[in-house]
């Protein structure tokens, strides 16, 4: 189902990294990310993007996927924001991807979006990830899930170093946090793990040492300690990372050599799309 989008009126914004809890203590500490992101425009012009993941085995290029309806493929996109190419995805569709997750060699598909609440059971697609000579991939993984008390609209995907999956909840609120461990099952219920001091989540990224989540208007940073899950990192006091407001935001991913992050948009209302860089400082 596609989404009725509310633009958002506003030309730039940007949020200082600081403590949610007690901001004015690290006002004048250096700030990790720079506030101020690298602008590429995307093109060819990509519609609706809701999920990246900086590519693995093709350096210098982030995956990237489209929700609601649209096609059964992937996009190969350079950090310059040139779109390179599709790859599809045969024996699947879209119904509404809504993440993307790139973990131990494999991208996983969140397919969770629901907005009326209308379905009983949700997929996750998980194949290894193809490289740039790829076409067409044709051995997909589906694992099924179900929520243990009932139907949920969910737009946030992690994937752990142990291939545990978290789903995190776009419109209840709080935002709910459910895992399904590893190993997988052929039919699997999530576990209810944790939940957010906010709503409204679109997607959310990681790497060994960092969390961010995403919502329309902010991005909130995590610290994770070694040995930490994902649950506990999340109950860790976050940050607000830099964000220029977009369109209609909905996907965020870091860097895999670990320079920054990027965030890209929707369409929306706007004309263009644009890609951005976080450096790190």
């Amino acid at each position: 189902m596609k989404k009725i989008v509310l633009a958002l009126f506003v030309t730039s914004t940007s949020f200082c990294l600081c403590n949610c809890q007690k901001r004015s203590s690290l006002s004048s500490s250096k700030p990790i990310f720079d506030s101020i992101p690298i602008v590429r425009q995307l093109v060819p012009l990509v519609n609706e993007l809701s999920g990246i993941a900086d590519s693995k085995v093709n350096p210098g290029y982030l995956w990237g996927q489209e929700d609601s309806g649209n096609p059964n493929q992937i996009y190969l996109i350079r950090h310059d924001g040139t779109v390179a190419k599709t790859v599809y995805l045969k024996g699947i569709t879209n119904r509404d991807w809504e993440d993307m997750s790139l973990a131990g060699g494999s991208i996983y598909i969140a397919e969770t979006g629901d907005n009326a609440k209308a379905y009983a059971s949700y997929m996750i697609y998980k194949f290894a990830e193809p490289s740039m000579s790829t076409d067409t991939v044709s051995t997909i993984e589906t694992i099924n899930f179900t929520y243990p008390d009932g139907s949920h609209d969910a737009e946030a995907l992690l994937v752990d170093e142990s291939k545990n999956i978290y789903i995190i909840t776009k419109s209840d609120n709080p935002s709910k946090i459910y895992k399904l461990s590893y190993p997988y099952h052929t039919g699997n219920t999530l576990s209810l793990v944790g939940s957010l001091p906010f709503s409204g989540v679109v997607s959310a990224t990681m790497n060994a040492n960092e969390i961010i989540v995403k919502t329309y208007l902010a991005l909130f940073y995590y610290k994770r300690q070694p040995n930490q899950t994902i649950e506990q990192a999340l109950k860790n006091n976050s940050a607000f990372a830099p964000y220029v407001l977009e369109p209609q935001g909905e996907a965020v991913g870091f860097a895999n050599d670990g320079t920054g992050y990027y965030t890209v948009s929707e369409k929306g209302f706007a004309n263009t799309v644009k890609l951005y860089f976080y450096k790190r400082n």
